[in-house]
């Protein structure tokens, strides 16, 4: 009977991690939908590319807005609730955007799809990486970075149907969210863990989780910018140095391929090495592969050193995740879990800004270097302040 039990218990676990990672991966693939699609309409109605972009940071503004929120509903409602709600938000703006035809009107449903996919980035962040244990975080939390990047590379699909009928692609993906957010409804409700240490008000938890593990926020952040800035500022750089559309076309998912590969070894690598070692690695590397870019002008160079890049710096947002559970007490994760959102989202907003203005006022350099100068700015820290986290992981342990 207690085998039964036992057995009937792993199902269970192994059916909720296949429904979380299944409600990320049609988030990733909605967001990644959205950002070609909506900017291929613009442009075929001739909205210049300055609100084409401006529009572009809706979600992560979304984003932004709603993190202060989070915490105590995720308390008071559990998980499930937060994930029907979210779900539910998206999949309504989906079906909302071929009814309201309205530059502006799109701008607030963006808003709208950012507040929604963050509620349930936050509530399945937080769920997983609080069921999960030491030895198989970093494998966990990879799956789910896996998951969302397979989503998020195949969203682009659609714009090939938007071709057919500018509606399609939202009805598509509002049906696929309507399927796995009827999935959510199976699942237990489960609340986070807390303590007297975590009844305290929301200010103090957050100014704690961030004392015992900003340096875990460094990655997520640096994540955002990597693909804000690859992706709205890279291209135009690109043309101005003779490359044509078709290479763009390929350099940009190469760095997107790289990173979904080897998001599951790296995790599972950083299981058995350590987090830290682990990011340091990979920042370095990293450092290696952009600095080679900006020393190259063949093709097929570029095209190695996007794919290198990606392999090892597309799991920052994940390694960093994983760190941040690893030095926080299960109390203080949901707090966490908001700071990493929040740290992706001001990279992925200062991205394209900070590498617009390198390249208008720096315009002889390369473009890598703004990347490359960043990469070995976190990795000075890394290495000045790393150890000491180290220590705290051994000794949570």
């Amino acid at each position: 009977m207690q085998n039964f039990t036992t057995a009937g218990y792993e199902f269970m676990n192994k059916l909720r991690f296949a429904i979380l990672i299944s409600i990320v991966t049609v988030s990733g693939f909605s967001q990644g939908m959205l950002l070609p699609v909506i900017a291929i309409l613009f442009e075929q109605q001739g909205y210049p590319s300055s609100l084409n972009g401006m529009h572009a940071t809706g979600l992560y503004i979304g984003v932004l807005l709603a993190s202060p929120f989070m915490e105590k509903p995720l308390q008071k409602f559990g998980y499930k609730n937060m994930i029907i709600t979210g779900g539910f938000l998206v999949m309504a703006s989906l079906f909302a955007f071929p009814v309201l035809q309205s530059f502006w009107i799109w701008f607030v449903l963006r808003l709208l799809v950012g507040v929604g996919d963050h509620m349930l980035h936050f509530s399945t962040q937080t769920w997983i990486t609080s069921l999960s244990t030491e030895q198989n975080r970093g494998k966990n939390i990879s799956l789910y970075g896996l998951c969302f990047g397979l989503g998020f590379a195949a969203g682009p699909l659609l714009t090939a149907v938007a071709q057919t009928n500018p509606n399609l692609p939202f009805i598509i993906s509002g049906a696929i969210s309507l399927v796995i957010w009827g999935l959510a409804f199976i699942l237990r409700n489960d609340f986070p863990e807390q303590t007297a240490a975590g009844s305290s008000g929301s200010t103090a938890r957050f100014k704690d989780a961030w004392k015992l593990s900003w340096i875990a926020f460094l990655p997520p952040f640096i994540y955002g910018f990597l693909e804000s800035s690859l992706n709205g500022n890279y291209p135009v750089y690109a043309l101005r140095q003779g490359l044509t559309a078709d290479h763009v076309a390929l350099l940009l998912p190469a760095f997107a391929v790289g990173g979904i590969v080897f998001q599951l070894p790296l995790g599972i690598i950083s299981d058995k090495i350590g987090r830290m070692r682990t990011i340091l690695v990979v920042l370095f590397l990293g450092f290696l592969a952009f600095a080679a870019a900006s020393f190259t002008q063949s093709f097929s160079m570029l095209l190695l050193c996007f794919f290198f890049a990606g392999m090892v710096l597309g799991s920052t947002f994940s390694l960093g995740l994983t760190f941040m559970a690893d030095l926080l007490p299960k109390q203080l994760l949901p707090a966490g879990n908001l700071l990493c959102g929040i740290c992706f989202s001001l990279g992925s907003i200062s991205g394209p800004v900070i590498g617009g203005l390198y390249m208008e006022f720096v315009p002889g350099s390369s473009f890598f270097h703004i990347v490359a100068f960043l990469l070995a700015a976190v990795l000075a820290v890394y290495l000045a302040k790393g150890r000491t986290y180290e220590k705290s992981v051994a000794y949570k342990q």
